[in-house]
């Protein structure tokens, strides 16, 4: 194993430009870690944000970019029982993912699902652990509910339509072209809604209210969302990409006896990830290796061109992943 490696690093608070080639020392594994050579890396939202300067890693994590990646096990530290020196896994990561070499601890990475590609792979980890925990295990999502996801043709979305649907759910999702709104319906949703010509609150409504709604908007989204939900209706946050602020008229939680939840994945302790990664192995991991479920891909990039990956994710007219071609 070399030295040093190929890295993208943030050189300062900004735009897609500040993202910049660099080298860095190849990471060591800690206890309980393994470094994967990194084949390819996911590109999504909190990569942007922390980009930006408004997601700090937390403490002892990589400064680098990229919560998860695909690629080749090529050391393992102490107290690591699998993965194995040579396995193919893709994984959970603290960040570092877009450099050639990246630690993380072992109990966050998963075999490649079978017939599956490394590019694929590299999809899976932030999406599928994120969407599990929130709809399934937060949400508490049934099958027969009235779901709606927010963003349905984002990597988070596409994934969340096709585990509800398959799990039973009657899927409703917001997406901002007729484009997105037919991938959305390819996908399992029974009905999108072009939120650019569509109240989606009315929409729902109609259908009975939302038994969940999974929101990644926030701002006015917020009351909006409560006035869509059915009767003892759950509300779940994991993004604010117009603000966490709103005003809300609470006797609706009220008299409708909501819950309104959220979570953010990225500062869980190593053991709340090692679990969702279980529950994924279990319950999630077989229905992509039979080909009913998986990752949606929109587009690749080089590790030298991760500012245009960005400039592609933030214009917002991507369907699905964006990944980064490093090994």
């Amino acid at each position: 194993m070399a030295e040093t490696m190929r890295a993208v690093e943030i050189s300062e608070a900004g735009g897609p430009e500040v993202l910049k080639i660099c080298e860095r020392p190849v990471p060591e594994p800690a206890h309980d870690q393994v470094v994967i050579r990194v084949a390819w890396a996911g590109v999504n939202r909190p990569d942007a944000l922390q980009r930006a300067g408004a997601y700090d890693p937390p403490p002892g994590a990589s400064d680098l970019p990229g919560l998860e990646a695909s690629g080749e096990v090529v050391a393992v530290g102490a107290g690591v029982e699998w993965p194995a020196v040579g396995d193919e896994v893709c994984a959970l990561l603290p960040g570092g993912g877009y450099a050639e070499y990246v630690a993380t601890p072992a109990a966050h990475c998963l075999p490649v699902p079978e017939g599956m590609g490394l590019k694929e792979a590299a999809c899976l980890p932030e999406t599928f652990f994120t969407v599990w925990s929130n709809v399934f295990q937060r949400g508490g999502l049934q099958a027969g509910e009235r779901f709606l996801v927010h963003g349905g043709s984002s990597g988070i979305g596409t994934v969340a339509i096709q585990l509800a649907h398959h799990f039973g759910a009657r899927v409703f999702a917001t997406a901002g072209s007729a484009e997105k709104c037919a991938a959305c319906e390819r996908l399992g949703a029974e009905r999108a809604i072009n939120y650019r010509e569509e109240d989606f609150v009315g929409v729902l409504k109609e259908a009975g209210g939302a038994d969940l709604i999974l929101d990644m908007v926030g701002g006015d989204y917020i009351p909006r969302n409560v006035k869509a939900l059915a009767l003892e209706g759950r509300l779940v946050m994991i993004a604010f990409l117009q603000g966490p602020k709103a005003e809300l008229n609470f006797a609706q939680v009220m008299v409708k006896r909501l819950t309104l939840t959220g979570a953010t994945l990225r500062p869980q302790s190593d053991l709340a990830k090692a679990r969702i990664a279980e529950a994924l192995r279990a319950e999630v991991w077989p229905l992509l290796a039979a080909g009913k479920v998986g990752p949606v891909m929109d587009s690749e990039f080089p590790l030298e061109e991760a500012s245009a990956a960005h400039a592609r994710m933030e214009e917002s007219g991507h369907i699905g992943k964006i990944v980064l071609k490093v090994g």
